[in-house]
């Protein structure tokens, strides 16, 4: 009984993830199910931090991240959106870590909706969203 209980959740859960592909696709659902740098930076981590809402249902995006000689060198994300928002902070880490501010700075919303393979319309609020966090985050380290 066990293993038909394990073998139906397997098939369900095989079934939910082919719906999310349909619906999105495979980039975005990996990284929903396998977040990038999702949460905080150590607490002994030098931070800049930069919280926004924004979207149809007030999501937040929080982003924290440690800047050396205008150097990206540690980022993180924080967010109660949907598995798009985690998808898109996501990449957006994987896109500004390492990099300078000026690239950073330069990033425009269609390199991150490339980036995630292309958001469902209804959905781009989320890479706005980014986008902006970063950019008002970055201000916010000049005026440091």
């Amino acid at each position: 009984m066990k293993q038909n209980f394990n073998e139906f959740v397997d098939n369900l859960q095989e079934e939910i993830i082919k719906k999310e592909i349909k619906d999105h696709n495979k980039k975005i659902v990996d990284l929903f199910h396998n977040p990038y740098h999702f949460g905080k930076l150590p607490e002994d981590e030098t931070t800049i931090v930069k919280e926004q809402k924004g979207g149809p249902k007030g999501d937040f995006l929080r982003l924290h991240l440690k800047i050396e000689n205008d150097l990206i060198t540690k980022a993180y994300y924080e967010t109660d959106g949907c598995g798009v928002m985690i998808a898109t902070g996501s990449q957006l880490i994987l896109l500004i870590e390492g990099k300078s501010i000026e690239f950073a700075e330069k990033l425009k919303h269609k390199e991150l909706n490339d980036a995630l393979m292309g958001v469902p319309y209804d959905e781009t609020y989320c890479i706005d969203l980014a986008i902006d966090t970063l950019r008002s985050l970055i201000e916010k380290h000049k005026q440091k």
